[in-house]
């Protein structure tokens, strides 16, 4: 616990004070924002700020990782919390904390029971279409916020259509107000990104409402804001609906994970040092525990405030206590200064932080990496990557937030099976120097008379030894002899044994010979145990050749 600070240098204290600083001055105004996001009054997202980040920092075993309210997790707080209440109510709050609460639990057992490889089962495919389908969501939802119609329900194309047909209503200082914030914060980011465009819009907005009685025009703003710490206990929620939130807390404990993770070891890879899945699981854990107790929301690592972190000189977690600090003083003192805030411009801190997240360049990407091998059909199943992020972010736009998620990843999941029942058959050929390699991608390789040589791109097992024998007899068809080179077929189990000791007969009866290259490892104890014995195997691919051309 709190190891970045065990052997804390004097000459650290100066940087990990401007970092949370920085920090500071972008994580109250985001954490408002993604608090509207959630559902929730946005002073619950400065409640769960404060332990989340002192939590971390005991716990956690990255030196430079922000935790807080993140966009992601606060859309999938407010589509699981819808189900239980009604949205603007007590209720509805209560739901939220519990959530945190349960997120939490389940984080936390799962760390103590070492499940960090669990990060694993979201796929980078799956995890960025999710992104991308959740900010597109967020994005139009935040829309009728900028124009100051009222929104519609539904999913992201319900709602986009609503937004079409309010647009008469739009209320131009609203309109206004939240332009010229969004043009701040972006504006400042791409020219100025030293300073908080954040800060900066928000304390716009402030004072545009004060100035100009924005109020007086309809112009939506924050409201009435506690001051104050936070109660600290249990919400008051029914025990069955405790119980009913641990199935959808696993789901948002994956997406912040996973989140998290990917940007604790962006950082510790830069600064050389080792990220702990399992202590970053029981961080997590310990984060949103702390933040339901203290009437907080779901919270994550977040990769845009790490960024922050880092690119202002954080050397050790004592930015985080910094930042933790600020938002407590900010609770007692500061929050009558964010009741003037207007909608708008928390509309705009939301667009502007999730519009990088809009890049479907990522999508191209996707298909031109998982291009099908040659000689097989192009198809979506050939593109696993690309067939999985599409479906993560429709399942978003068209179903919601967590059953995209679970598409996304059931999907994911599928084609990796599928691709691993069908692997690829390579025909290999002899080049002048005697290596032995696919024919189709090396023009000076050439095929042996009456010989076929296949590889194996791929395990050997229950559910793809058929097409795989099938494969073989249709390579084998018309020739003299086959040659298996086992060299990329690195497991086998009963079944593909007993396929091979059934394709060497099938072969024989044909007049074919069968002959077995590179029977390495698990490969050769597998045939062993089965009691398989083949006649004709070989240490290489050109001994099998060589004792087939006899």
């Amino acid at each position: 616990m709190l190891d970045s600070l065990r052997h804390y240098k004097p000459a650290w204290l100066r940087p990990d004070l401007v970092a949370g600083l920085t920090v500071w001055a972008v994580l109250v105004p985001e954490s408002l924002a993604y608090a509207a996001i959630a559902g929730v009054p946005p002073v619950v997202g400065l409640y769960a700020a404060v332990p989340a980040l002192i939590l971390y920092a005991v716990f956690g075993s990255s030196r430079h990782l922000v935790v807080g309210p993140m966009a992601a997790t606060a859309a999938l707080s407010a589509s699981i919390v819808a189900v239980y209440a009604d949205a603007g109510g007590d209720d509805y709050t209560a739901v939220t904390v519990a959530l945190a609460i349960v997120t939490g639990a389940v984080a936390l057992a799962a760390g103590l029971l070492r499940l960090g490889f669990l990060a694993g089962f979201i796929s980078e495919p799956v995890l960025k279409g999710f992104i991308l389908g959740m900010a597109l969501t967020i994005i139009v939802g935040q829309v009728p916020k900028l124009l100051g119609v009222d929104k519609t329900e539904g999913n992201f194309f319900e709602q986009a259509w609503g937004v079409l047909t309010h647009l008469g209503d739009t209320n131009l200082w609203t309109l206004g107000v939240g332009l010229i914030c969004l043009a701040i914060v972006l504006g400042l980011r791409r020219w100025l990104p030293l300073i908080p465009g954040s800060l900066v819009a928000v304390a716009f907005g402030i004072i545009a409402v004060a100035l100009l009685h924005l109020g007086d025009e309809d112009v939506a703003i924050v409201g009435h804001i506690d001051a104050g710490l936070p109660a600290l206990g249990l919400p008051d929620v029914p025990a069955s609906t405790w119980i009913d939130l641990i199935g959808p807390a696993v789901g948002v404990m994956l997406i912040g994970f996973a989140e998290g993770l990917g940007a604790a070891k962006t950082y510790a890879d830069k600064d050389g040092y080792r990220i702990d899945p399992n202590r970053e699981l029981i961080g997590l854990g310990a984060a949103n525990l702390g933040s339901g107790f203290a009437s907080g929301m779901v919270v994550n690592g977040s990769l845009s405030k790490t960024a922050v972190n880092g690119g202002a000189g954080a050397r050790t977690q004592m930015s985080g206590l910094v930042v933790a600090v600020l938002t407590i003083v900010t609770l007692l003192f500061l929050t009558g200064l964010f009741e003037q805030l207007p909608d708008a411009a928390l509309a705009a801190v939301v667009i502007a932080a999730l519009i990088e997240l809009v890049d479907f360049r990522l999508l191209k990407q996707y298909w031109r990496a998982s291009l099908a091998p040659r000689g097989t059909a192009a198809s979506f199943a050939a593109r696993p990557d690309f067939t999985a992020a599409v479906a993560a972010m429709l399942g978003v736009l068209v179903f919601d937030t967590l059953p995209g998620l679970v598409i996304g990843m059931a999907l994911s999941i599928l084609l990796l099976i599928y691709r691993s029942s069908r692997p690829h058959l390579t025909r290999l050929g002899r080049k002048p120097d005697g290596t032995w390699v696919d024919l189709s991608r090396h023009d000076d390789a050439r095929a042996v008379d009456d010989l076929a040589v296949v590889r194996c791109d791929g395990g050997l097992y229950f559910a793809n030894a058929d097409h795989v024998r099938a494969g073989l007899r249709t390579e084998a068809a018309g020739k003299r002899a086959l040659v298996l080179d086992g060299e990329s077929m690195p497991t086998v189990d009963l079944s593909g044994a007993k396929m091979l000791a059934e394709l060497d007969r099938r072969l024989a009866e044909d007049g074919v010979d069968f002959y077995l290259a590179h029977d390495i490892g698990q490969v050769r104890d597998i045939l062993r145990r089965a009691d398989v014995d083949l006649e004709r195997v070989y240490p290489t691919v050109e001994a099998a050749v060589e004792a087939a051309g006899r």
